[in-house]
């Protein structure tokens, strides 16, 4: 059974913990490598062609513009052979309550059918909102797992919580 995990992260400027820090590497990012170390996966971060901005105030009114326009913001690349894969980790940070849009892109272009999708998202309080309805409608086909809220200021000691859910 091989394993993928594909996710969106952004680096720099965030909101932690009730104030703005910035981050050298993305809470997903974080368990998204976590998850790899649990379970030997491939990665594939997801990026957008036009990135947000840096500075966080402005980076989540582009994402709520983005999420009103209901975008589906352009990617620099796919993964390859995703055909290849059984079980595809699915992570992101909740943008007002669901996935970016870049990666609603990216389930848009994607055939899940047959395959497993294990959601995890990283949040700063709003769980994970309704990203998982979501990923069930646009993944029709694929078995959507129940999917793992981690609060991103407790990323970094997340690593007991990924790995029970990753056993499960």
């Amino acid at each position: 059974m091989s394993e993928l995990i594909v996710y969106f992260s952004r680096s720099g400027n965030n909101y932690v913990n009730g104030r703005i820090c910035n981050l050298p590497v993305g809470n997903t990012e974080v368990a998204a490598r976590m998850i790899a170390a649990q379970t030997g996966a491939d990665l594939f971060r997801l990026q957008p062609a036009v990135a947000y901005s840096e500075d966080y105030s402005e980076c989540i009114e582009q994402a709520r513009q983005d999420q009103r326009r209901d975008a589906r913001p352009e990617l620099i690349a796919y993964p390859a052979h995703l055909e290849q894969y059984d079980t595809i980790y699915l992570g992101y940070p909740n943008y007002w309550g669901t996935m970016p849009m870049a990666v609603f892109t990216f389930l848009e272009k994607q055939d899940f059918s047959g395959k497993r999708i294990r959601p995890f998202c990283t949040h700063e309080g709003s769980g994970l909102g309704h990203s998982v309805a979501d990923i069930r409608r646009l993944c029709r086909g694929a078995v959507v797992d129940d999917g793992l809220a981690i609060h991103g200021a407790q990323v970094q000691k997340a690593q007991q919580t990924i790995r029970e859910w990753v056993s499960r």
